[in-house]
């Protein structure tokens, strides 16, 4: 039989003060968020209108295709045998519908994770501050990219789009995540909780 007492003995105390952080702030993150912030959309609605916006606007700027425009639709849709409406951003290319973004695409859940671990981790307030900033706007930057992937393999490798959707960008996204993550973390020294001198 397991003895959780001396499992939990055996980790390192500033190891278990980490988990025992980035549990409660789960928990605390997702109560705010399913108690409050999931109805009244006041994060998802302008952060999915953002990435819709972006993605359009980048196609029709810097790409040699045009034409493209975001609007906020509601969307009925059938998951797992139930039927779901939402309001989502639509990007249309010359009229026809190319890609939904849903609020559960828009990246705040990745954003949260990432602002979690970084407050989660020991380090000056500054730094996390530069942490926390710039790697909020490169994830979002990054999410916007794999929207415009998204679009362009609809448009000209629609066979390839549903493995991009499923696999290849998630993967990519959470690696990405966990490079930051990893540039983060060099030079926290966790046993003395404290910032390594260089």
């Amino acid at each position: 039989m397991i003895n959780i007492k001396n499992l939990l003995q055996d980790i390192p105390k500033p190891i278990r003060l980490f988990l025992g952080k980035a549990l409660l702030l789960f928990v605390v993150w997702k109560i705010l968020y399913v108690g409050f912030l999931l109805d009244s959309k006041i994060l998802d609605y302008p952060l999915t209108t953002h990435v819709g916006e972006a993605s359009a606007e980048l196609l029709n700027r810097f790409s040699s295709m045009s034409g493209f425009e975001s609007v906020r639709e509601v969307k009925t849709s059938i998951y797992e045998g139930e039927r779901i409406t939402e309001e989502t951003s639509m990007i249309y290319h010359n009229n026809k519908p190319v890609l939904y973004i849903a609020d559960v695409c828009n990246g705040l859940e990745l954003i949260v994770l990432y602002i979690g671990f970084i407050v989660c981790m020991p380090s000056s307030f500054f730094r996390k501050l530069l942490y926390i900033v710039l790697g909020a706007i490169l994830l979002d930057v990054v999410n916007i990219g794999r929207c415009i992937g998204l679009i362009y393999l609809r448009e000209y490798f629609e066979y390839y789009f549903d493995f991009a959707h499923k696999y290849l960008f998630k993967i990519t996204i959470y690696a990405f995540t966990f490079l930051l993550w990893m540039l983060y973390a060099r030079k926290i020294n966790l046993n003395n909780e404290s910032v390594q001198v260089e």
